[in-house]
């Protein structure tokens, strides 16, 4: 099933992401040069829990086009990418080259990752903002990144959170309890920078269609930290964050992991 899973959403994410990056981000050069004025600024919250990077190796799961790489990489860690996408890796590529940085690039299903490439032997993993729900079987996912790390290894998560992926529905200012916290269906979805390809608004919703759907599983917060504790890791935190917006004021929006390989 996750191999299907898989495949589907390899191909979603192949259609015009280089060209949606560019729209995005502006040009590799263009974004380098906005990563280079702050870097830390470029990771966000996320990177508190990174300690110190300098010369850690640290493999960023289903890391897109690159910018947390490189940002991390201009803060002289050892950074690797791992994702199915060949147009992020060449965004990501052409990201570190104008930023006169190196990253390591895998395309790959992180799940099978081939053994030539020795993606092992890291201090830290990370993936954040709407990944673990590309897993069918999050307990496997976590399996994989734990061998992935060195003994106390750091595993950070930071993603959207539940109750706002599953159960609330927004719309302006206006919030809903309109879905089900507890399903476990998969939903098919646009992939996430469908709206920055170039010229994506004058499309009509028949020539929209001919873009694959990813195909997502939506987890609840106790799925993913039991998932955690059955793969071997050590949960030292959990944070739960609310929204900038005024109106997103005492709903959580985002929720950040930090575990402990053991």
């Amino acid at each position: 099933m996750q191999q299907e899973h898989t495949k589907i959403n390899e191909i979603a994410w192949n259609q015009l992401a280089y060209e949606a990056w560019n729209n995005r981000f502006g040009t590799p050069y263009e974004a380098a040069c906005n990563i280079k004025k702050d870097p830390v600024k470029k990771l966000g919250s996320i990177f508190k829990y990174f300690g110190d990077v300098k010369s850690k190796k640290i493999v960023n799961l289903l890391g897109s086009h690159g910018s947390k790489a490189v940002a991390l990489a201009m803060l002289d860690a050892e950074v690797t990418v791992i994702d199915f996408s060949w147009d992020n890796q060449r965004y990501a590529y052409e990201l570190a080259k104008e930023a006169n940085v190196n990253i390591n690039y895998i395309v790959s299903d992180v799940l099978n990752v081939p053994d030539s490439e020795n993606a092992y032997d890291f201090d830290i993993a990370f993936c954040e903002l709407g990944i673990l729900h590309y897993f069918t079987d999050l307990k496997n996912f976590f399996q994989i990144v734990s061998k992935m790390l060195k003994k106390n290894g750091i595993f950070i998560i930071q993603d959207f959170h539940p109750i706002s992926t599953k159960l609330i529905t927004s719309k302006g200012k206006k919030h809903k309890v309109t879905g089900d916290y507890f399903s476990s269906l998969l939903e098919k979805t646009d992939v996430a920078y469908l709206k920055f390809v170039p010229g994506i608004d004058s499309l009509t919703e028949t020539e929209k269609e001919g873009f694959q759907k990813a195909l997502i599983r939506k987890w609840t917060l106790g799925e993913i930290i039991t998932s955690l504790a059955e793969s071997g890791f050590f949960v030292k935190e959990l944070n739960e964050s609310e929204g900038q917006k005024p109106e997103d004021k005492g709903i959580p929006k985002l929720f950040t992991i930090c575990s402990k390989k053991i």
